[in-house]
């Protein structure tokens, strides 16, 4: 898979991680980035950033992922634009660390769900069927995580949005294959906690550092073009999900809880005073209105962890 000439669909593209890809994607002479986030400011600022560094083409649109409108409204705008992408990186999400019945029936349970599970899907479904049209091969990074493989107390919310992620993801990857269109790979993507600030204050696991967002990025990025179907990040994920998936359940939280410590890790969690969100979003809001409303008075933020 090669990057020249192609169109980048980077979702929660403002700032971290989903800003890195969109500079990769620069850097390898992508024809067309098209920048989706809810955060008009930075998204700007992002924009400003590539188009400064040489990118030929960069499209920016505020768009709401927790919206199933506003998602179709944007790739229909992008469809017409630029054509279907040759890369789509499903890369917003957001996080809650809690335990489950401290959760918010709307803001938090809802949103979780919307944003983490449910955008990459409708987004996806907005795109593919202009994307089996094409001979060219076609890349659809889904960011999950390591909370997707293994469960985790006060991640329930956030474990279960990625659970649904990872499944989605890989029975994708195998309909594609299985009806002759393997040219378009999926690769799921499961790190462990990164240091964006998303996971601020969480706890050490064993034999696990902290991983940064350029060397997710640039692994994740490796394995696209590769059309690797997993990225699965350090190691010990995978020794903790193959554990997991051998040893009796009480064993295994044992091991979790006294040995590796993962069980403890959102005993600290403080996560990142989430910014202001500017209120300049296109288009009508659907009757969930108040649920957003609220959503933006409490801030939101693109970044994935």
């Amino acid at each position: 898979m090669k990057i020249q000439d192609a169109v980048v669909l980077i979702t929660g593209a403002a700032m971290g991680m989903g800003r890195i890809y969109a500079q990769l994607a620069a850097r390898e002479g992508a024809g067309t980035i098209v920048l989706w986030d809810i955060n008009a400011g930075l998204l700007e600022q992002a924009a400003t950033e590539l188009k400064a560094a040489g990118a030929r083409r960069v499209i920016q649109q505020v768009v709401d992922v927790s919206s199933m409108e506003e998602i179709k409204k944007a790739a229909a705008s992008v469809l017409a634009e630029a054509g279907p992408p040759h890369l789509l990186i499903n890369n917003a999400g957001i996080a809650r660390g809690k335990y489950f019945w401290e959760h918010a029936h709307d803001l938090d349970i809802e949103l979780i769900m919307r944003i983490n599970a449910l955008a990459p899907m409708h987004i996806t479904r907005a795109f593919l069927p202009a994307m089996l049209e094409s001979p060219d091969d076609r890349r659809i990074v889904n960011i999950a995580s390591a909370g997707g493989l293994v469960s985790n107390p006060r991640m329930s919310v956030y474990s279960s949005s990625k659970w649904a992620v990872v499944g989605w993801s890989d029975s994708l990857r195998l309909e594609l294959e299985k009806t002759g269109n393997g040219r378009i790979k999926t690769t799921t993507v499961c790190p462990n906690y990164i240091s964006t600030g998303m996971f601020k204050g969480v706890g050490k696991i064993l034999l696990t550092r902290l991983l940064t967002p350029e060397e997710v990025t640039n692994t994740v990025w490796t394995a696209m073009k590769a059309g690797k179907p997993y990225v699965i990040m350090p190691w010990t994920t995978q020794l903790g999900k193959a554990l997991k998936g051998v040893l009796p359940v009480r064993a295994w939280d044992f091991l979790a809880d006294r040995v590796f410590g993962i069980y403890n890790t959102m005993d600290s969690f403080v996560g990142r005073k989430e910014p202001q969100m500017p209120t300049a979003v296109s288009g009508q809001r659907t009757a969930d209105s108040a649920i957003k409303r609220s959503d933006k008075a409490l801030g939101r933020r693109g970044e994935h962890d």
